[in-house]
């Protein structure tokens, strides 16, 4: 397809992409913005799918099979916990003016402008190799779809002069058009938003379509596809689970995921500062999983494709545009390819508008109110500066993603460039999700985890990727720095056997959350800290301080502060703040809490702080008398929090009455189950016997077989009833600590022995071969003799009941730890792990495979249970069906503790 026809439908594509974004931003100004509708709202979220999606999933399947999935399900699993944790951030957003993650992260340890500045430098340097991946992709994709196929580098051509420096360029141009035409930050971007809508539509459609293609298009359905894929052994992998998940990989795509919805500076944005109205989080919870799900559903069919017609002999990232341009379906192969510019389009104008805010108010603008505060309060206007910053700071972040593609990008498949910017984000989390429910984090361990974190993924994962790219000796990863082998970046102090993201993913967090954690608990918030940790924590509980009335202590005029609004704002926006208020009259805290607002929505929660503090004329409200205000919140905050306690405590109480009374009602219950139970046991022998004593009165000429049979039954019925009324009246007497216990120094031997020739008959007659395993010398118990064998008496039954004819039982014992283990070992048909603590409830068989209703009354082993603990033992069943079934107990020996002592510990 000839270059120039490419060129003119993508610049096309990009024109109609300004002309939607200049439609919405239209729309918004005549009050019927097109972003207040949730499902825009959830489309807009599919900016967290780039040309890694679009290309590289694929690219990725090819090599790892189902192994893509994490990226993936890692968004889809947070989206479950979005009611608690993303509804919270929105909610904070809006109240505190939030502008950047950077600004957020920042405002929660007390308006910091250093944690801003280090938050926002670490998501630049991380972030460069993300826009880098969206330019490569473009760059590669543009040289396939005209003719350089099999041979595509994207970086062939001088610097500057390539088709990657263009798209730069121009995404440079709708970034500063449609993402800094106002000064508020926290305002929304209309324009900006809805492009980003209608690209994730695209990019959708797109995917499908080559995906339909290449399924029933060049197969006869994903079945045939699969088999033909399945019929070559290179190719299993794309199949296997078990290999997917080795070596940590899965784990650490998830995580990592997970994190980056929350932590990438783009999604961010779209999630959080462009949200209009949280009920549109509801539609997103199914709709963003919905989008994850169909836009990855013919990622393995198109990885399998693409291994089956090119094999090894083209990078794996280009199938989804070589199997329709392959097919000569130059159609699809276009429509594709704007689905990739439409990924990359979205991804590099949002990232490169959250970083240029970030690098603006929380880099730029603390440094002028540090270094040039008396030029700065000269200024009449600033607001033309700001957007100067913001629009040059756009040019340079593209620029330096332009450059790390050129220069690095071909050393990395576009996942790697991925997972290392993900690493790089997730640097973020521990101080941004522990901050959110933890009102003891402080600024100090926020600056600390993120700032050892961050360094951490600098030499595991973005110095080795210099060293692959030829700026760093190969040596520094396969020796270490200096030839120190415990340094290697890819093995630090060791740790080897798991992947370089895996690896990094460890040290990183371990560092991070451990000194975020650690200097956290030993250090001391301030007053400033401590309003900002509460307004964080219970932002749904607080009402909104800022409105409270005034108390006039303020001595700033209303003047003071409309001029230093104008300064930043702008005149027309600051006489709009104080419309119809005297100049001259007193600002009090009220109006210097708007004024924070409007401030921190234009530079950022940290320098608007700083600029109230230090532009106020004769110093008359600075930082001490910021403090103070907050101080006396955080006072009130602390009465109304020991209120809470004493309310959290009568609920308490509350609920331990409400569960010893549910409680009361089980018991209760039991009682009654107990009840209706043992009756049901006596009504069924009584039954029996009561019909057949009947027949026998009823018939005098019965047959004497018959009659002998019939009296046999009874016989039989009548011990049975004996039985249970005596096994009922022993678990009464456990229960009720009434039992006649004879408990002295015997011979297990000896008991084991008697209760063996007790059963023996039963074992000869079920055909049943029992064995003995005794030692000699087994040490004496402490026990009732007649009680053990009565226990060993019921294990030996139960153990011929249950095992087939042929089969074999073995009673054994042996001494260790204090006590001698007895245990009766069978080859029935064993028991499920789920049934191993119920068979020795009252009245619970397991039954067998058979009927399910095993002879007996189900009293049996809940005896044995009891009489055991009281003789200070345990007693336990190891099984699995088809297995056998082994029960054991244990008895303490003569010289061990007593059974008070071990019964009252259990």
């Amino acid at each position: 397809m000839a270059w120039t026809s490419v060129l003119f439908v993508s610049l096309a594509y990009l024109g109609a992409l300004f002309a939607i974004a200049h439609w919405a931003d239209r729309r918004a100004a005549a009050g019927r913005s097109v972003i207040a509708s949730p499902t825009v709202y959830a489309l807009s979220l599919g900016v967290y799918c780039t040309t890694w999606t679009f290309y590289g999933s694929v690219g990725r399947a090819a090599g790892l099979g189902v192994g893509f999935l994490p990226i993936y399900l890692g968004p889809t699993l947070l989206m479950l916990l979005a009611p608690l944790l993303l509804r919270k951030m929105l909610r904070i957003a809006k109240t505190q003016r939030i502008t950047s993650i950077a600004d957020f992260l920042a405002s929660r340890y007390g308006r910091s402008p250093l944690l801003g500045g280090l938050v926002a430098l670490t998501a630049v340097v991380g972030v460069t190799p993300y826009i880098a991946l969206q330019l490569k992709a473009v760059a590669v994709s543009f040289d396939a779809l005209t003719g350089n196929m099999g041979s595509v580098t994207g970086t062939d051509r001088l610097l500057f002069l390539d088709n990657g420096f263009l798209i730069a360029a121009i995404m440079a141009l709708f970034a500063i058009l449609f993402g800094t035409r106002q000064i508020d930050a926290a305002e929304h971007h209309p324009g900006m938003v809805a492009a980003v809508a209608f690209e994730s539509l695209v990019k959708l459609v797109a995917f499908l379509a080559v995906g339909g293609f290449v399924v029933w298009g060049l197969h006869d359905g994903p079945g045939a596809l699969f088999d033909a894929a399945r019929a070559r052994p290179d190719l299993h992998r794309l199949f296997a689970v078990d290999t997917a998940v080795e070596g940590g990989a899965w784990t650490t795509s998830l995580i990592l995921a997970a994190a980056a919805v929350l932590c990438l500076p783009r999604q961010f944005q779209v999630t959080v500062i462009e949200n209009t109205d949280e009920r549109h989080l509801n539609r997103a919870l199914w709709l963003f999983p919905l989008y994850l799900l169909l836009i990855n559903l013919f990622v393995l069919p198109v990885a399998a494709a693409g291994l089956l017609r090119f094999g090894a002999s083209l990078d794996p990232d280009l199938f989804v545009l070589a199997l329709p341009l392959a097919s000569g379906a130059d159609g699809l192969a276009l429509l594709v390819f704007l689905g990739g510019l439409s990924a990359a389009a979205g991804m590099i104008v949002v990232e490169s508008v959250a970083l240029s805010t970030m690098v603006c108010n929380d880099l730029v603008i603390p440094l002028l109110l540090r270094l040039r505060p008396a030029a700065l309060e000269r200024a009449a206007d600033l607001s033309p500066l700001l957007l100067a910053i913001r629009r040059g700071a756009i040019a340079v972040i593209l620029l330096l993603g332009y450059l790390y593609f050129r220069l690095a990008g071909s050393a990395y498949a576009l996942v790697s460039i991925g997972l290392i910017s993900f690493a790089a984000v997730a640097q973020f989390a521990p101080a941004l999700i522990g901050g959110l429910y933890w009102t003891g984090a402080t600024r100090r361990g926020a600056l600390a985890g993120v700032a050892g974190g961050t360094l951490v993924w600098a030499y595991t994962l973005l110095l080795p990727s210099f060293a692959r790219s030829g700026w760093l000796p190969v040596s520094f990863i396969e020796a270490g720095p200096w030839g120190v082998a415990a340094l290697r970046p890819y093995a630090l102090f060791g740790l080897e056997g798991f992947d370089p993201l895996t690896h990094a993913l460890f040290w990183s967090a371990l560092v991070n959350f451990g000194l975020w954690l650690g200097l956290s608990l030993f250090d001391h918030a301030d007053a400033a800290e401590r309003a900002q940790a509460a307004a964080f924590v219970e932002v749904f509980e607080r009402t909104d301080a800022a409105d409270a009335p005034t108390d006039g202590r303020g001595v700033v005029r209303v003047g003071d502060l409309s001029r230093l609004l104008a300064r930043y704002l702008g005149p027309q926006r600051a006489a709009r703040a104080f419309a119809g208020d005297d100049p001259d009259a007193l600002a009090g805290p009220k109006r210097l809490r708007l004024a924070e607002r409007l401030l921190a929505g234009a530079i950022g929660g940290a320098s608007a702080r700083v600029a109230l503090a230090s532009a106020t004329p004769g110093g008359a409200v600075g930082t001490a008398e910021l403090l103070r205000m907050l101080d006396e919140t955080s006072h009130a905050l602390a009465h109304s929090r020991a209120l809470e306690i004493k309310t959290a405590e009568l609920e308490r109480a509350t609920d331990a009455l409400r569960a010893a009374n549910e409680r009361l009602t089980t018991l209760d219950r039991l009682k009654d189950e107990f009840l209706s139970t043992v009756t049901h046991e006596l009504r069924t022998p009584l039954t029996s016997i009561r019909a057949l004593s009947e027949i026998l009165h009823d018939d005098p000429g019965i047959e004497e077989d018959q009659r002998r049979a019939f009296l046999a039954i009874i016989i039989a019925e009548s011990e049975r009833l004996t039985r249970l009324i005596n096994e009922v009246l022993d678990m009464a007497k456990i229960e009720a600590g009434a039992m006649d216990w004879a408990i002295e120094s015997l011979d297990p031997a000896r008991a084991l022995e008697q209760a063996a020739a007790a059963t023996a008959g039963l074992f000869q007659e079920r055909g049943v071969r029992l064995d003995s395993a005794l030692p000699a010398d087994l040490p004496p118990v402490r026990a009732d003799h007649d009680r053990l064998v009565q226990v060993v008496v019921n294990l030996l039954s139960n153990a011929a009941k249950f095992t087939p004819p042929g089969g074999r039982v073995t009673l054994a014992a042996e001494p260790g730890n204090g006590a001698v283990r007895i245990s009766v070992t069978d080859t029935g048909p064993g028991i499920a792990p789920e049934h191993h603590d119920a068979v020795f409830d009252r009245f619970r068989q397991v039954g067998d495979p058979m009927t399910d209703k095993p002879a007996g009354t189900g009293l049996g082993l809940a005896i044995c249970k009891g009489i055991v603990e009281h003789l200070g033992g345990r007693i336990g069943v190891d099984s699995r069906p088809g297995a056998g079934a082994c029960f054991w107990f244990t008895l303490p020996l003569l010289h061990g503790p007593s059974p008070g002592d071990l019964s009252s510990h259990r």
